[in-house]
């Protein structure tokens, strides 16, 4: 009897310290979402200049396939893809600026590891852009592959993952290289066509972008090798599982509506029927999405009226409708010979 008090009692001791774990997590649940919506806009931490991803235009406008996703997520909070402000972070900037809740949301070219995910307080959202590292290389050195690369001068950009790939690739085939470090990406290319360095590496969709602000772009090209894989994802803070929720849902959106073939174009049509259930779920004529996420109704609905799927999007800032022209590749949908996979509105 007197055993199955004290199992009794260490049961309602556990059951307290549950509770309570729970209570703690509730009073933060939406702490963000809720300060987001009150102050009126989503503070986006951007890169600090990559064409393609985030930029500004001659009209002084900030455009990119990253800032483009903080608008999707603007439209779905408030309706409104105007409602961000950007602040333009250095990859050594980047994390702080999240942790200390300078910004609200890191969409800026940022690859999803192990690292970051478990010690550094923040939680990636889903994968907005399969990418892999590569090297820029100035015609000159007359080099078609990277394992021609031994003694090389290296332009690397502090603070990324980018010298550890670098370091890993050299050493596991047993080569040699001279590292120079440079706060910003705008830093390395002007070093590479300075000269300083020989061969200038980061993510092929930097170079590629980067590629295009050379004064000669055609005396420099990309090297076939991709050494690593940088699935490049938004990301929040931890302690607030609505504000993460509303992220990787505004992501999962758009790849679904380019599944169910809903554009810009169309979806002011679609949103009045409800022949295709799945199209009605994820446009808010019928299922509870918007209620469950603490959305307005027609959250998905104003994300690609005034930003468009993930395909339109895609195309406009990095695609054939751009200048970089890059295929979609492993970019493109599941069902379309590439891996993205957004989970669906049931």
């Amino acid at each position: 009897m007197r055993q199955e008090h004290k199992l009794f009692k260490s049961g309602c001791a556990i059951f307290a310290i549950t509770l309570a774990s729970l209570v703690s997590l509730n009073a933060h649940a939406g702490v963000t979402l809720e300060t987001i919506k009150k102050k009126g806009f989503v503070q986006c931490g951007v890169s600090d200049g990559l064409p393609g991803f985030s930029n500004v235009d001659a009209k002084g406008t900030f455009v990119g396939f990253d800032v483009d996703v903080c608008r999707a997520v603007a439209a779905a909070v408030f309706g409104d893809a105007k409602k961000v402000k950007y602040s333009q972070l250095t990859a050594k900037e980047r994390f702080t600026a999240l942790q200390s809740g300078e910004v609200d949301l890191l969409s800026r070219s940022t690859t999803w590891t192990s690292s970051r995910d478990g010690s550094m307080g923040i939680l990636f959202t889903g994968v907005a852009y399969y990418d892999g590292q590569g090297f820029l290389v100035n015609n000159k050195l007359a080099v078609k592959s990277a394992k021609e690369l031994n003694g090389a001068t290296f332009c690397i950009q502090a603070g990324t993952v980018t010298e550890l790939n670098l370091a890993d690739y050299f050493r596991a085939n047993k080569m040699t290289y001279t590292p120079i470090t440079f706060d910003t990406s705008d830093e390395s290319f002007k070093a590479l066509e300075s000269g300083r360095c020989d061969v200038l590496t980061s993510d092929q969709s930097q170079l590629y972008g980067q590629r295009l602000k050379l004064a000669t772009p055609n005396d420099y090209s990309v090297l076939p090798e991709v050494i690593s894989k940088e699935p490049l994802t938004p990301a929040v803070r931890r302690g607030d599982e609505e504000w993460f929720a509303a992220v990787r849902w505004t992501l999962n959106a758009m790849l679904n509506a380019e599944e169910l073939g809903v554009t810009s174009k169309n979806v002011g049509e679609l949103k009045k029927s409800t022949a295709n259930p799945d199209i009605a779920r994820l446009l808010g004529s019928e299922g509870s999405l918007g209620k469950d996420l603490n959305l307005p109704n027609d959250w998905v609905t104003q994300i690609v009226a005034q930003v468009g799927n993930y395909g339109e999007v895609f195309d406009r800032n990095l695609g054939e409708g751009s200048d970089l022209k890059i295929k979609r590749g492993l970019n493109g949908l599941w069902n379309h010979g590439g891996i993205q996979y957004a989970a669906p509105v049931r």
